[in-house]
């Protein structure tokens, strides 16, 4: 199934992708599967395993399935005082 979603980058991720987000058409059956074409397209410098993902404003797993319209966000590590 394909769908149109919109992705939103923060912080490392803005920086390597170039935009802070983008309307994105993916035919990836899940969340891991679109973030991997991004990071083909983009250079993302983070590995799944080192992101959280949500969906929707709430957090998701990397095989939860793509939803048509839907808004994600990869969320990198974060650091700071």
């Amino acid at each position: 199934m394909s769908a149109t979603i919109t992705v939103l980058y923060f912080a490392s991720l803005r920086e390597a992708a170039g935009i802070a987000s983008e309307q994105v058409h993916s035919d990836a059956a899940d969340l891991r599967g679109v973030y991997a074409e991004l990071d083909a397209r983009h250079g993302l410098r983070w590995t799944p395993a080192q992101l959280r993902v949500a969906v929707d404003g709430a957090f998701a797993r990397w095989d939860d399935p793509l939803r048509d319209g839907s808004e994600v966000v990869f969320i990198p590590p974060v650091s700071g005082g």
